[in-house]
């Protein structure tokens, strides 16, 4: 299997466009399923009756199968980058939420009683002492999240989007490895370099951990 390099070439303005359309997708998606999960995290985490329906049902949406979920929601939002959105955004609700409630769970009981002893009110203790020691852990959920969601972008693209999985398609109609060669390198390069940045980020917005070690 041979590459032709010329191809790539000629094509730069068109892998780059490509590329930012396949990141832009898989971002967007977990930005709003990080939104979506944090509010139920939170209900999860202290009504424990709602604990075990939440989790089961971001369960139950997980295993709908990829192509099936963008079908069905073609009749409302059509062939368009919503239907690429709201799709990702499902899937990445069951590692998300996960994450949160565990994260919010492994917080220490005395922490937070210390926190209300001082007379901090509960929203205060939520953003100022529990999200943030439970952030490591939210942020391993965050990093799989994207990755999982660029791998899936590429499935969107039997509704007409799919960023870089439009490579595999044309190269597979065409007979011609090269797109399709180019494609998987791109979509592992963005999620390596992806998952790179949220270390980095998850490295800033933790400093006690780093005055620890």
């Amino acid at each position: 299997m041979t590459i032709d390099w010329s191809w790539i070439g000629d094509h730069t303005d068109d892998l780059t466009s490509l590329a930012f359309s396949h990141l832009q997708a898989a971002m967007t998606a977990v930005l709003l399923g990080l939104l979506i999960s944090l509010p139920l995290a939170v209900v999860a985490h202290r009504v424990r009756p709602l604990r075990g329906f939440l989790l089961g049902l971001s369960n139950v949406l997980f295993t709908i199968p990829s192509i099936a979920i963008f079908v069905l929601l073609l009749p409302i939002s059509g062939l368009t980058r919503t239907t690429t959105v709201i799709g990702l955004t499902v899937y990445t609700l069951v590692v998300l939420l996960r994450n949160t409630v565990e994260g919010l769970d492994s917080v220490p009981a005395k922490t937070k009683e210390a926190a209300k002893a001082m007379g901090t009110r509960p929203l205060r203790t939520l953003l100022t002492v529990e999200l943030p020691l439970a952030l490591p852990v939210i942020m391993a959920g965050v990093r799989i999240a994207t990755v999982m969601s660029i791998s899936l972008v590429s499935v969107a693209t039997y509704i007409g989007d799919g960023g870089l999985g439009q490579l595999f398609t044309d190269g597979f109609q065409r007979d011609f490895p090269t797109p399709v060669i180019v494609g998987v390198v791109l979509t592992l390069l963005l999620a390596v370099v992806a998952d790179a940045l949220l270390v980095a980020l998850q490295y800033v917005l933790t400093p006690w951990k780093r005055r620890r070690a």
